[in-house]
């Protein structure tokens, strides 16, 4: 099948040979610049009204962001964030026809730890794998089949620690495939940080935005409340925002009304706070960069430090919203990553949450609601504006850079999508319609409350079955109860065991008697995860590399747990007689 006429391949975005022929599909008149899709050429100042249509209308269609409200913009320096964080900008500009409202700030999450770099090592000649510390050396063989192209089945892998050079040894990159672990696994050095986050900087200060760098080792000092849903707050009904806009502009022409002209259309630019005199973010402690490093180092799959190190990073941009009086938080998440998003957690076993985590809010951490203004747009259109409109991104590499196809669920589900996109361009578009179909509403259950019990890790209801179910997750819970074998019995104590440790007190130094002793930490902490967090800390052999915070809010759940247990057996209940005669 041919080519529609303007468009010199599928999948591309430059006009073809026929592009003087063709005129923009929304005026009518001027030359064609890019093509979104098979017939869809527009010119650019069409396709920036095109593209910044979508983000205001994705804003106006929910109505959640209310006048005068502290918004984050979770920058991550890549084009989607970058992206919307120039929306946002211009959106809050004097030139804007129609003003958004609310106060915007910046925070960026610093992953590029120096740590331990996982090198992937085999000899371009040999077929089996180098013994660990042979290092081979290289040869012109080595650059005809790198192993980043060939994969790395039948690689060995090797920790080594980060050093100035190897004595003895002559090394090339040709001859090696480097997987970096974010976080503690990005593998750069102090200078190669500093540069980047001197990179960072002009971009941040030219927003004029309070903006906020932090580095990831930061999770180490985090408090538990952190993992605490604090009380929502209703979320207000159409004649409330309605009044909400109202107040907000009759307060602006206050305001303004004996320094200027007024508002342009009714509206009024919000007053932005002034600029914070913030500096970078100051080199973590060596040891909270040990102690990250050795976590990542410590997951044995790809896909889990993926999963972990996601879920640090919520934690740690949700504890600086809360610090500094965010109720919003804006991603960057596009429509292709967010279809890419949704078949990987259902992969992952996350069927339960796709409403939550591919949705335009998400409520689930109480009073901050991450919301994703961007899921109207496609990875193409972003990198077509961007380029178009010259919007300042930084590159930095991630956890699953350069690696090959199957090296975790995320870059299997990845490719599967990108794949079937470059031969049924409809691909990414169903999968995101499918998502926004899913409604936000648990089963029946205990866990169906806003008081029920939550994951320690994603904070999300325990949709997880009983023991006594039929399912998978039941069998596997009910094979290691029956493992489990209690040193005191309930016969003879008559009392049911409980904590004989102080809160305060972690899991190594527990005293080993009562209920330290028949409760291992591992159990205790898996019974407080869904299910797709009980299958990746299964990749997590000890839990002494986790966060301080994350302990000591499962053991506080576990105490908790107790003590309620020990109040309903000293309650008497009333009997059946008694409860008729009353």
């Amino acid at each position: 099948m041919n080519a529609p006429r303007g468009q010199r391949r599928r999948g591309t975005g430059k006009p073809g040979p026929h592009a003087r022929e063709q005129k923009c599909v929304k005026c009518k008149e001027a030359q064609p610049v890019v093509v979104i899709r098979a017939g869809d050429a527009f010119c650019r100042d069409c396709f920036k009204a095109f593209y910044v249509h979508k983000f205001r209308a994705m804003l106006g269609k929910n109505r959640l962001i209310f006048p005068g409200e502290k918004v984050l913009l979770a920058w991550s320096g890549g084009p989607s964030s970058s992206s919307m964080v120039w929306q946002v900008l211009e959106g809050l500009s004097q030139d804007s026809a129609k003003r958004l409202r609310f106060v915007a700030g910046v925070i960026f999450v610093d992953e590029r730890t120096p740590g331990v770099l996982t090198v992937a090592l085999r000899s371009a000649t040999r077929e089996k794998p180098l013994p660990k510390g042979k290092w081979p050396t290289p040869h012109s063989s080595a650059r005809k089949h790198r192993p980043a192209e060939r994969g790395l089945e039948g690689f060995s892998q090797v920790e080594v620690a980060l050093q100035p050079a190897l004595p003895g040894s002559s090394l090339s990159l040709d001859s090696f495939c480097l997987g970096f672990s974010e976080g503690a696994a990005c593998g750069q050095s102090l200078e190669e940080r500093s540069k980047t986050l001197a990179e960072v900087k002009p971009i941040l200060q030219a927003t004029g935005f309070p903006w906020h760098v932090v580095a990831l080792e930061e999770v180490f000092s985090l408090p538990p409340s952190v993992l605490w849903c604090s009380a929502q707050e209703p979320v207000g009904s159409e004649g409330a925002y309605k009044a909400a806009v109202d107040s907000f502009l009759q307060q602006q022409h206050v305001l303004g009304a004996g320094s200027g002209p007024g508002p342009t259309q009714g509206e009024e630019q919000p007053p932005q706070p002034p600029l914070d005199p913030q500096n970078l973010a100051r080199p973590p402690a060596p040891a909270q960069t040990e102690a990250l490093s050795q976590l990542f180092c410590s997951v044995r799959t790809l896909t889990a430090k993926e999963e972990l190190l996601q879920t640090l990073r919520t934690h740690l941009i949700l504890h600086m919203a809360r610090a500094h009086g965010y109720s919003k938080v804006m991603t960057g998440d596009s429509c292709t990553r967010l279809a890419i998003k949704l078949m990987t957690n259902l992969a992952l076993g996350r069927g339960a949450f796709l409403a939550w985590d591919t949705g335009f809010s998400d409520e689930r951490h109480g009073d901050v609601v991450v919301v994703r203004p961007m899921r109207d747009h496609t990875l193409k259109e972003v990198a077509f504006y961007n380029r178009l409109f010259s919007v300042p991104s930084v590159f930095t590499p991630a956890v699953d850079t350069k690696a090959p196809e199957k090296a975790s669920i995320h870059r299997l589900m990845e490719a599967f999508i990108l794949r079937l996109q470059t031969q049924f361009p409809s691909t990414v578009s169903t999968v995101y319609r499918t998502s926004e179909k899913l409604v936000k509403g648990p089963r029946d259950g205990p866990a169906a409350g806003d008081s029920g019990p939550r994951c320690l890790l994603c904070m999300c209801a325990l949709d997880v079955d009983a023991a006594d179910s039929a399912t998978a997750f039941g069998a596997q819970t009910s094979s290691h109860l029956s493992q489990m074998q209690s040193p005191i019995p309930l016969t003879e104590t008559r009392t049911p065991p409980g904590p004989c440790c102080s809160p305060g007190v972690g899991w190594a130094q527990r005293c080993g008697q009562g209920a330290c002793r028949r409760e291992d930490p591992q159990t205790c902490i898996e019974e407080q995860l869904c299910y797709s967090c009980r299958v990746n800390m299964k990749d997590l052999p000890s839990l002494d590399p986790l966060p301080p915070y994350i302990l000591a809010e499962a053991q506080l759940r576990t105490h908790r747990a107790w003590g309620l247990q020990e109040i309903r057996d000293c309650l008497i209940e009333d009997s059946d007689d008694e409860a008729g005669q009353s």
